[in-house]
């Protein structure tokens, strides 16, 4: 049987799945696999079916990504966000270079340059960012320590984690904690 694979720009959680999926459900698609960043609906869609499905996503904040060098860094930012925020980093057996390397099956040094042209920053500080975004996430829920939290994190120690935080933020993991209204970046937009 046929398949059409689409690629989804801010798709970002657990939740974003469920509601591309209910897009797609109610374009009348029968969605094969999904995950964040891509889909796999049965069958080949028309220009006409494409063209609402875009439509009825960008309603919902997402959007179909139809460059090749652009879905990349989409998997990219995908495997980064997934990586951060739903697995364990102190559990991580290789860096990151050699993750995206392998999962992508492509030379880091070419996803490296895609994605500081495509994007204007590098790969590593939009780990960085990514990592910053769920140490805020960790501290907010205040169950852990800060070294508790550079430890799940993957952090050398407390002091690079401070060190990092305090060079994104602006504010020592300490200050961030006080502020009454934490200031947390949605994850699709960094």
């Amino acid at each position: 049987m046929q398949t059409t694979g689409l690629f989804i720009k801010n798709m970002v959680c657990p939740r974003c799945i469920k509601v591309v999926r209910s897009v797609l459900e109610a374009a009348q698609l029968t969605v094969k696999d999904i995950q964040l960043g891509n889909v796999t609906v049965a069958g080949k869609l028309t220009d006409e079916q494409l063209q609402t499905v875009a439509i009825a996503l960008e309603a919902e904040g997402f959007l179909m990504i139809d460059d090749k060098k652009q879905q990349l860094v989409a998997a990219i930012k995908n495997i980064v966000v997934e990586t951060v925020h739903y697995s364990e980093l102190d559990e991580l057996k290789e860096n990151f270079s050699t993750l995206l390397a392998g999962k992508l099956q492509k030379d880091y040094h070419y996803l490296s340059n895609l994605f500081s042209e495509l994007e204007g920053s590098t790969i590593e500080q939009y780990i960085i960012q990514q990592k910053i975004e769920r140490v805020k996430e960790l501290l907010d829920y205040n169950e852990l320590s800060l070294s508790e939290i550079g430890y799940k994190m993957g952090y050398s120690s407390v002091a690079h984690l401070s060190g990092q935080f305090k060079k994104v933020t602006g504010l020592t993991p300490s200050q961030f904690k006080q502020l009454k209204t934490p200031k947390r970046i949605p994850l699709d937009k960094l």
